[in-house]
């Protein structure tokens, strides 16, 4: 009788100790994928034309070579330039875009793909791009084919307003019309969660408005502020970059795939005495603690692998059916059919 009790207690010890150790591992896995993303897309727009306003395209450039150095592949970025700075009859030195007085980085690149160039940098190209209303014709590269796991990075540069931001001087898009355009990808599914960084006078605005769940968002300047230049190149007569996204890229140069540095931190960049106007941020819509959050959720493309020690059995349905097996000399390669090739007629003739 003694040896049952026992035995029942060791099996209620047993059960015991493996439900503790499954909720570990189900903590475990719930921390292991805590993001809940499986992709990272980028949208980097400058709206500014004309050779005076330099510092807004090497602003965005900039943003663009950081992403891509940690991890986020060009076929998954799209990139409005309103203006070609870097074959400027103005540039002294073509075919470059730099961000530093110094030059010591060439922000344009020898591979950079600007999808979005010139005057096809317009309100409503953005809002297709954002919302996925684009014709049928247009080629992915320029499609932004997010889904519901996709986290999102929106950064936008220029010159804008209480409510609003110019597009070429010749339009604008209103934070209203922002904010629908966020609420329409929710509804489609088209994002899992997005980070929106704008660098403009008066740039808290912009996100004023926003109503759709998962955003996280910060600012360069609040309303009634200007959002100012950092430094001059004499080299090119203008200002080179502005000051809150030339204090965001010195944070992101210390940042690296592997980076614990979270999006709170990011979130600090930049103080009043170095920006000179108060960078604003919001973050009542976004569920998670930005302190959390690692900063390559949004500027990076890292995502957790779990390497299984398993093996998997693949059928090989290149073989006959009636065949499982397959070794070196029991397979014999099954000779191509002869095909007769013929030239094209390079003009056809119509009848």
């Amino acid at each position: 009788m003694a040896d049952v009790f026992g035995m029942k207690v060791l099996l209620s010890f047993a059960l015991l100790g493996a439900a503790f150790v499954f909720a570990g591992n189900e903590e475990k896995v719930q921390e292991f994928f805590k993001s809940g993303h499986t992709n990272n897309w980028a949208v980097l727009v400058d709206t500014s034309r004309f050779w005076f306003n330099y510092r807004h395209v090497a602003n965005v450039l900039s943003i663009y070579r950081s992403v891509k150095r940690l991890g986020i592949p060009d076929s998954h970025i799209i990139l409005m330039v309103a203006d070609d700075m870097a074959c400027n009859p103005r540039n002294p030195r073509p075919a470059t875009v730099f961000n530093n007085a110094k030059q010591h980085i060439n922000v344009y690149g020898d591979d950079v793909e600007v999808d979005y160039r010139g005057y096809e940098v317009t309100v409503e190209n953005f809002i297709r791009v954002l919302t996925g209303r684009l014709s049928p014709s247009t080629p992915s590269s320029k499609r932004l084919l997010s889904d519901e796991r996709s986290n999102v990075l929106v950064y936008m540069t220029g010159h804008g307003g209480d409510g609003f931001l110019k597009f070429q001087d010749a339009e604008e898009v209103s934070n209203v019309e922002l904010a629908d355009a966020f609420e329409q990808m929710w509804q489609k599914r088209r994002y899992h969660e997005v980070f929106f960084m704008i660098d403009t006078c008066q740039a808290e605005s912009m996100f004023q408005k926003f109503y759709s769940p998962n955003i996280l968002a910060v600012a360069s300047s609040r309303v009634g502020e200007d959002s100012l230049s950092h430094h001059v190149d004499p080299a090119l007569g203008v200002y080179v970059i502005d000051r809150y996204t030339y204090h965001a890229l010195e944070f992101l140069e210390g940042v690296n795939p592997g980076s614990s540095k979270t999006m709170g931190q990011f979130l600090q960049v930049c103080p009043r005495h170095q920006c000179i106007s108060t960078v604003s941020k919001r973050t009542d819509l976004f569920k998670r603690d930005p302190d959390k959050v690692l900063l390559t959720d949004f500027f990076g493309s890292v995502h957790n692998v779990e390497l299984l020690q398993d093996t998997i059995k693949l059928q090989n349905v290149t073989l006959d059916s009636s065949s499982t097996t397959c070794v070196k000399d029991s397979c014999k390669k099954k000779a191509a059919p002869k095909q007769t090739l013929q030239y094209a007629e390079q003009f056809p003739s119509p009848f």
